[in-house]
């Protein structure tokens, strides 16, 4: 490829490099960043989410996410995770 040296000029993850050298669509699935991917909310989980916001969005003073990650029973999901949801929902 006369023009890989263009994709040199930008930041690369390893998955990236991995594909640049061993050939583009070579990563299997389950491989690079498909590992990382979050997890989908379940509707139970989303119901519990929507509970503890209605529950916590009136106490004054406090951080309605640390409270909502406090008593989610779903370990492992992060402010950000909770954040994005609620928004989405």
């Amino acid at each position: 490829n006369k023009k890989a040296f263009v994709e040199l000029l930008f930041w690369k993850s390893p998955a990236a490099v991995c594909e640049m050298t061993k050939g583009y669509s070579s990563l299997q699935e389950g491989e690079g960043t498909t590992r990382s991917r979050v997890p989908p909310w379940t509707p139970q989980e989303e119901q519990e989410l929507q509970e503890l916001y209605w529950k916590y969005k009136e106490v004054e003073g406090g951080d309605i996410i640390a409270a909502i990650l406090a008593h989610l029973p779903t370990p492992g999901r992060t402010r950000r995770q909770v954040v994005k949801q609620l928004v989405r929902m």
